[in-house]
């Protein structure tokens, strides 16, 4: 009688470990802006988060995880003060979701410094990629130049010889001028920074008139980039001075906004909805299963990747309580990435293939994007040499 007391007892302990193991899942703290004229780029990133835990029951390589969503309203302050909640109240090791440079500029020391790891979405400033580069830091869309240095590539490969360029005034947007102007090599005939909150570009657009550029190349993401389209486009500069653009310029949702007149334009991304690939094939499935009136953007590919290679660095670990286990998991980038080849850079950011892309009409009558050919191969950023990794 006493042993079978003492094997129940044994049993019910065990169950009880196995139950308090099943209820704390790994949570993954998704720092992003949810409202405002960029509140749609957060909710693709954190969307496509969610498309990849529920594809696998909501697990991530096999190990259950809770995604703890905040919203930084764009500001700074509000992500230092939500980062500092989530690893000191909510002890969470895992972070990700930031949109914007300043933000992430504000919040990312602090995280990496404090112990956690930080997972790029979106945001990659240079600092960051450099001298500021750090072990617990790694960025899985881009480096904010390297972005923008594809499309200085294709408007030298088009042959445009003069270029008004434009960004707003953070550090972004700035990150966004100097690469297209690195690899661009022509003549810089304006150089504008907008506000980071400005809807009215009438004064710009009268700058662009009067400069008589060969091409335009604006940085404008989210709903900054729609407004500034939509004025070009009222401005009759559409039909006339030809524009280049990098893909926070005319993700699916500016394109959208606006329709027709967007047919034509040429973009650099280092994706697009016609690849032929399984992975970004079942994405594109996947999404418009679930959000049938939302167009998947880049963003929504981005947070995707994210959740996918935090599967392969979980799937490999079991969790995060190791946090050296978990960053070398991290950095072997063991899934497969929706844009095809993948890996980390020496300074923890992508080395991938960019592409020149034109806008066309869908099948469904709205805008998209078509591949027309790679422009580079392998390509990582001019930062990670500073990177003393």
């Amino acid at each position: 009688m006493k042993l079978r007391n003492t094997l129940f007892a044994l049993t019910v302990a065990l169950a009880s470990a196995t139950a308090a193991l099943a209820a704390d899942p790994v949570k993954i703290g998704v720092i992003t802006t949810l409202s405002g004229p960029g509140g749609y780029l957060g909710q693709d990133v954190r969307d496509g988060m969610k498309l990849a835990i529920d594809m696998e029951g909501g697990k991530l390589g096999g190990v259950p995880v809770e995604l703890v969503v905040e919203d930084d309203a764009n500001k700074p302050a509000n992500g230092r003060q939500i980062a500092e909640k989530m690893m000191g109240d909510e002890k969470i090791k895992l972070l990700t979701g930031i949109i914007f440079s300043n933000i992430a500029g504000a919040v990312v020391p602090d995280v990496v410094d404090g112990g956690a790891i930080y997972v790029s979405a979106n945001a990659a400033p240079s600092n960051l990629a450099g001298p500021d580069c750090n072990a617990n830091y790694f960025v899985v869309p881009w480096q904010n130049d390297s972005l923008h240095e594809a499309s200085g590539i294709a408007a030298k490969e088009l042959g445009y010889k003069r270029a008004f360029v434009l960004a707003p005034n953070y550090q972004a947007g700035k990150d966004a001028l100097n690469g297209f102007k690195r690899t661009f090599g022509g003549e810089i005939v304006g150089e504008v920074y907008t506000q980071l909150d400005q809807t009215d570009y009438s004064a710009e657009m009268a700058q662009i008139r009067a400069a008589k550029p060969d091409v335009v190349f604006q940085f404008h993401p989210g709903g900054l980039g729609i407004a500034f389209l939509r004025q070009y486009q009222q401005a009759g500069l559409l039909g006339q001075i030809p524009m280049v653009l990098s893909e926070p310029s005319s993700d699916a949702v500016v394109l959208k906004s606006l329709g027709d007149a967007a047919v034509g334009l040429k973009v650099t991304s280092h994706w697009s909805p016609d690849f032929d690939n399984a992975a970004s094939k079942e994405l594109v499935a996947k999404w418009k299963a679930t959000y049938p009136d939302r167009p998947l953007t880049t963003y929504g590919t981005q947070g995707y990747d994210v959740a996918r290679l935090i599967a392969s660095a979980l799937k490999a670990t079991g969790g995060v309580d190791d946090i050296d286990a978990f960053r070398a998991a991290v950095k072997k980038a063991d899934f497969q990435s929706v844009r095809g080849k993948f890996s980390f850079g020496s300074n923890q950011h992508p080395v991938q293939d960019w592409y020149l892309l034109e806008v066309v009409k869908g099948a469904d009558g709205v805008p998209t994007t078509k591949t027309l050919r790679k422009l580079v191969e392998n390509y990582g950023d001019i930062h990670a040499k500073d990177c003393k990794l």
